[in-house]
């Protein structure tokens, strides 16, 4: 779409503010790292090319975008934002414009990102500004008659020009040729001893170029972190624009200020989401699924109808419709749930197929597990799969009841119809129709009384 425009990262900033071991452009917003937004930004934006000025700690990143072509450029010395846009030009032809963008500002949108190129200064330079009531940490747009000549850090900048409400968002529309040119003639003679790219307006307007700006579609795409007080700020308003989206979308939230969703939500109709869950990754909810306060889904499916008790964790697992999950369940790797099936209270299943009309009520433990229909799970049941070594398997067919704590140790088969009495330890398959029980004496000790310690 935008084929002669190069886009330009800049992601290589010492964040000393953050006080982080953590280079800032890896802290998240909503579970992503801050870069990439602005990479997947700027990838929709289709540009021509697209290089990130970075210091060498990217890796992880670098790798999740093995399949794009992108131009990462490793800025040794951190020397000011001008310093590292003169490592991209080398990679840019002269009759191309640059798009300069930052990692640290990872909301930008690909439709202000469109409105800027459409309003465009043709042989100039074109920004983003906003007013903010408060711009504390912005550099100042120094206007004359309306027009821009010039910005000011605000480390740099005076007490009158620090009452100005226009910002410098940092995002800049320029040919080659002039960025060029100007960059050759910025100097560090400021407060922080760095090469602004700011400078080169002030040169700009002497040269009478045109300097247009626009504002962007919202104010909460232009919002920069610099401290982890700003991160916090972004990923709570981002928090409630997703909120407010899903909830006009006819999802009832039942408090806006604390949904936590980090990633992508398909939903059905008349979908409940009560307080304090946290949706991470792809999640899909079907008509009429009501989540609990406090749960916790990750990459899973919920069909229709089913409710999910509070403080539920889910993880990697998909629960047909009608089913009861919870309260205090963990449902996790490639579990699988099938239709009008309970489990219920402080169960943790894991690779586990359970079929539809069965149950597990409480306290039990299933993993590496294939269970039927219409199969009862008492409580404190474990399947103990493990032997140190390798897991193994536990396949329970249909209608098999398995009484309070029992343990069923693998590899073993069930088959259908058996009943396991409580507290039974089963070591061998189960033949179908088949009740197995551990036979135990019981002792009895008359007059007797508990040791007490004493006080």
């Amino acid at each position: 779409m935008y084929d002669k425009i190069n886009i330009v990262i800049l992601a290589a900033g010492n964040s000393n503010r953050m006080l982080s071991e953590t280079n800032k452009v890896l802290h998240k917003i909503a579970n992503k790292p801050l870069i990439q937004y602005v990479i997947e930004t700027s990838i929709k934006f289709n540009p021509k090319t697209i290089n990130i000025i970075h210091k060498n700690d990217l890796k992880k990143i670098k790798k999740k975008f093995n399949n794009y072509n992108l131009n990462w450029i490793i800025q040794k010395e951190q020397l000011g934002t001008g310093n590292a846009i003169k490592h991209a030009i080398p990679y840019i032809k002269n009759n191309e414009k640059v798009l300069i963008l930052y990692a640290d500002i990872p909301l930008i949108s690909v439709k202000t990102l469109g409105k800027l190129y459409k309003n465009k200064s043709k042989n100039g330079i074109s920004l983003i500004t906003t007013r903010l009531s408060d711009p504390s940490g912005y550099g100042r747009i120094i206007r004359k008659k309306n027009k821009v000549i010039k910005i000011i850090e605000e480390k740099d900048a005076n007490k009158k020009q620090l009452s100005i409400k226009e910002i410098n968002t940092g995002i800049i529309l320029i040919s080659n040729i002039l960025l060029k040119k100007y960059l050759n003639k910025i100097t560090n003679k400021n407060k922080q001893k760095e090469y602004f790219i700011t400078d080169i307006i002030s040169m700009a307007n002497k040269d009478k170029c045109n300097i247009k700006t626009i504002t962007p579609i919202k104010n909460i795409e232009i919002i920069g972190i610099n401290n982890k007080y700003q991160l916090s700020y972004l990923e709570h308003i981002y928090q409630k624009n997703q909120a407010k989206k899903i909830s006009m979308n006819g999802v009832i939230i039942k408090d806006l200020n604390k949904f936590n969703l980090r990633g992508n939500l398909k939903h059905g109709k008349d979908v409940e989401i009560d307080i304090n869950v946290i949706l991470e990754g792809q999640i899909e909810l079907g008509n009429k699924v009501k989540i609990g306060a406090g749960c916790i889904i990750r990459n899973s499916k919920i069909y229709d109808n089913c409710i999910i008790h509070p403080y539920t964790i889910i993880e990697y697992t998909t629960i047909h419709k009608n089913c009861k999950i919870g309260p205090f369940a963990y449902l996790h790797t490639n579990t699988i749930i099938k239709k009008k099936s309970n489990i219920g209270k402080f169960v943790e299943i894991k690779k586990t197929t359970i079929n539809k009309k069965s149950k597990a009520g409480h306290l039990s433990y299933l993993g590496n597990a294939k269970i039927g229909s219409k199969v009862n799970i008492g409580a404190g049941t474990i399947t103990c799969n493990y032997n140190g070594v390798n897991k193994f398997k536990t396949i329970i067919k249909n209608n098999v009841f398995v009484g309070a704590d029992s343990q069923l140790i693998a590899p073993i088969t069930i088959e259908r119809g058996a009943t396991i009495a409580a507290g039974t330890t089963v070591l061998k398959n189960v033949k179908k129709n088949t009740l197995v029980y551990n036979k135990k004496k019981e002792k009895y000790k008359v007059e007797w009384k508990i040791k007490q310690k004493k006080i």
